[in-house]
């Protein structure tokens, strides 16, 4: 589906954004302690706290990219998952009953 690979490029895109960040960070921070700016263990700590508030961050704006996401879809009038398969049981029925009253008259 068209949509799913969308969804799963700008869940990727994320992930990447995440992993340069972190990357990024800890090469900024190894240069702070070859210069004795921080100590390994201040190094360690930052980082860790900064990837703790970016990935909070990050799972926000994430939610609010998915909720956006199933506006836009609403909006265009892209049935829910929920619905097709709603839809489905009732076609199914209505052809097990077409099937049905097709036997009888053939009787």
């Amino acid at each position: 589906m068209e949509n799913n690979n969308l969804l799963r490029q700008l869940l990727m895109l994320g992930i990447g954004t995440t992993s340069l960040v972190a990357e990024q960070l800890r090469q900024v921070t190894e240069e702070w302690v070859q210069e004795g700016k921080f100590n390994p263990e201040q190094a360690r700590s930052f980082v860790d706290d900064f990837m703790r508030q970016f990935n909070t961050v990050n799972g926000s704006v994430e939610e609010q990219l998915h909720r956006q996401f199933r506006n836009v879809l609403q909006d265009l009038g892209v049935p829910r998952q929920a619905e097709m398969d709603e839809l489905r049981g009732r076609l199914d029925r209505l052809e097990r009953q077409v099937r049905d009253l097709e036997n009888k008259l053939w009787r």
